[in-house]
């Protein structure tokens, strides 16, 4: 067999291959009840256990990570009044630092922030759908 004859048969093959997993669902996962688990599901309580997470690790990296930058600053300083080389290295390592720690910072803050968003805001719109469904049943005790 040549290689364009193999190369065309491992293509065509390939190609049957997604076509068949594009032209069909995958198998349900054991456990799972069809359909409707499909759907989507928020849980309030683990929105707000993993916004919590994300606040307590904000408070702790913020202080944690705050811990060595005087003592670098005040070596960095030291060395470099000393006309050591190593002091401006020592002074860009503490800015990088800082600028690292406010990024990580603010990452945690807007994932805390957000989930709490999203948990109330999925309480506020399962309030406006509950009330969508009263006021559609209302309707149809009129039309009866």
């Amino acid at each position: 067999m040549t290689f364009d004859s193999e190369w065309a048969a491992l293509r065509a093959e390939s190609t049957q291959r997604v076509n068949m997993r594009l032209n069909s669902t995958p198998a349900e996962p054991a456990g799972s009840s069809g359909p409707a688990s499909a759907d989507l599901a928020v849980n309030q309580d683990d929105l707000g256990a993993v916004g919590h997470e994300a606040y307590e690790l904000r408070t702790r990296l913020s202080k944690d990570g705050d811990h060595a930058r005087p003592t670098t600053f005040d070596a960095a300083i030291a060395l470099t009044n000393g006309n050591f080389v190593s002091g401006s290295g020592l002074l860009k390592v503490h800015d990088r630092w800082n600028t690292h720690l406010r990024t990580l910072l603010d990452a945690c803050a807007q994932i805390s922030n957000h989930l709490n968003y999203t948990k109330s805001s999925q309480q506020q719109e399962d309030v406006r759908i509950g009330g969508d469904l009263i006021s559609v049943s209302k309707l149809n005790a009129y039309l009866k």
